[in-house]
Order: C-alpha cells, then sequence, then structure tokens
C-alpha cells in the first residue's frame, strides 16, 4: 500500500477514535468555535504558502482541488438531505469542515511531503472532532468528508519540484559567459 494512503486511513480511523470520546469535552463551544476558525485558517494560509514561495502550479493545483471538494460535498448535501444530530437542517452528510480542510492537508501532504503535513492533519483530525462534538455531524460525515477531500487534492497535487538548475548568461565589455548554477 502507498505510504501516502496508509497515512491518510491512519487519519481516518483517528477521527473515528476521537468520535468515541466526542461526550467528553465539558468545552463544546470552544472545541466548536476552534473548529471553525480552523476551516478558514488552514487552507487560507496553505494557499498563501504556494504564493509565498512561489509554487504557482501548487497554487493552482490547490484551487482545482479545492474546488472539486466544495463542489462534491454541497451537491451531496443538497442532494441526500440527511438530517443533522442537532436536528438544525437536513444537509448534514458529509462534513464541509471536515472535507475543506483535509483536501487542505492531503494537498500539503502530496505535494511537500508528510512531515510538513503533520500539522494540517492534526489540525483537520481536529476539525472533524469538533464538529461530531457540536453535535453537527456523526462519524460516518466525518470520514466521508475526510475522503472527499484527501481524494479530490490526490487528483490534482504532484509531488513540488524546486528549480535546482538555472542557466546564467553574463556580458561585460564584449566578453560574454554562459554558466550553471546548481541548487542543493
Amino acid at each position: 500500500m502507498n505510504k501516502h494512503i496508509s497515512c491518510n486511513v491512519i487519519t481516518l480511523f483517528l477521527l473515528l477514535y476521537f468520535y468515541n470520546f466526542s461526550n467528553l469535552s465539558a468545552q463544546n463551544k470552544t472545541v466548536k468555535d476552534a473548529g471553525d476558525v480552523i476551516l478558514f485558517a488552514l487552507p487560507v494560509t496553505t494557499l498563501a504558502t504556494t504564493f509565498i514561495i512561489g509554487d504557482t502550479k501548487g497554487s493552482w493545483q490547490f484551487t482545482k482541488g479545492l474546488l472539486l471538494t466544495e463542489a462534491l460535498t454541497y451537491g451531496l448535501k443538497y442532494g441526500i438531505d440527511k438530517e443533522r444530530p442537532d436536528k438544525s437542517n437536513e444537509h448534514s452528510f458529509p462534513s464541509g469542515h471536515t472535507s475543506t480542510t483535509f483536501q487542505s492537508a492531503a494537498f500539503i501532504h502530496k505535494r511537500y511531503g508528510f512531515k510538513y503535513s503533520i500539522p494540517a492533519y492534526a489540525l483537520a483530525g481536529f476539525t472533524g472532532f469538533s464538529r461530531i462534538n457540536a453535535k453537527k455531524h456523526d462519524g460516518w460525515d466525518v470520514f466521508v468528508g475526510a475522503v472527499i477531500g484527501i481524494g479530490s487534492s490526490y487528483l490534482f497535487t504532484t509531488e513540488y519540484q524546486k528549480e535546482h538548475l538555472e542557466l546564467t548568461f553574463n556580458s561585460e565589455d564584449g566578453d560574454y559567459l554562459f554558466g550553471f548554477n546548481y541548487k542543493f
């Protein structure tokens, strides 16, 4: 099994593990609010990072993955009409918070490597937990949201290839110099 896929499977099982402890939190509102903040902070930070490091190809890949994630998530939400555990509406399945945050984490994982994605997966897992804790979703809603986010990201994301070789040219007083710079 591919190491990227096996790490994602482990993360999904951790989500289900958190589901079993969702009633233990005494600070439900704080947990819910933190999940709401992560919903916006993680994708914004991820996309901003691609711009900061000059990874325009990665910016476009992230955007395509996010658009597919949102289209699938909201298409299912409005097509299935599953009632939320708190009975607030019929748009429970799948979890949009979870699909969005896992899409960001999976993008970082696939594009830049697992070690950079560990904090993002932790935040995405916490977001899934916060949705169960707030009684907005059950375990299946969160699980399928995570699968959608990871899958959407993996469809469009390639491994980051930093430019290592650069052609240089210099002309001075009629002399011309061609060269190569290689960055390790």
